[in-house]
């Protein structure tokens, strides 16, 4: 399978849906459309411009899960999960569907140890959105946390533009703009350069 990362917010930081919807584009190209998976997100609409790869996948996850709620946006397509075991089942048998493409799975903090209690799908990666003036330690405890499942971190300080956001909630934010490229090579592309956390000076 290709990357499955999980994005979350720490505290009370904004712009973590925007976040992992840059994520998603970020993981999309010409061929191969991203999966956006948002839990307890509200249903997805489609839009007029979507890839041909978003609109493929949009219609394998309505084959294998007709009760899946998809839409192709962009290069990217988009999927709510309820916020119960069904939903959490769902991102798993998702995940299945979209193994070639990369999965962007967007969870409120007080549901991220249920998805990760539920074991599936097995995450490589996660990204944090966090306000380093503000929530420092709690940072700490949730980076230590997930490290030591072996997942590779980064953390996003600042949230994106606001056309940054928009942009990236159609599915059409251009590669160069959005995630910083050191955070997309680390959780995108298995890349070998050092966590960003020993430079924040957590301790």
């Amino acid at each position: 399978m290709s990357a499955v990362v999980l994005v979350t917010a720490v505290g009370e930081a904004a712009g973590v849906r925007s976040a992992a919807a840059a994520l998603a584009c970020a993981g999309a190209d010409a061929d191969r459309a991203s999966l956006l998976v948002e839990l307890g997100g509200r249903p997805p609409r489609p839009t007029l411009l979507a890839s041909a790869a978003a609109r493929a996948l949009e219609e394998r996850l309505s084959a294998h899960l007709p009760r899946a709620r998809a839409a192709a946006r962009g290069s990217v397509c988009h999927l709510a999960a309820a916020e119960d075991e069904d939903g959490l089942a769902a991102i798993s048998a998702a995940a299945t569907v979209a193994r070639e493409a990369v999965v962007v799975v967007h969870s409120p903090p007080e549901l991220v140890q249920e998805l990760l209690a539920f074991g599936r799908p097995r995450f490589s990666g996660a990204l944090l959105r966090a306000d380093l003036t503000t929530d420092r330690a709690l940072l700490a405890l949730v980076a230590a946390d997930l490290t030591a499942r072996g997942l590779d971190l980064a953390v996003l300080k600042h949230r994106l533009s606001w056309v940054d956001e928009r942009r990236a909630l159609f599915g059409v934010l251009a590669e160069e703009a959005g995630i910083p490229v050191r955070v997309r090579s680390r959780l995108l592309f298995d890349s070998e350069q050092p966590v960003a956390l020993p430079e924040m000076a957590l301790s």
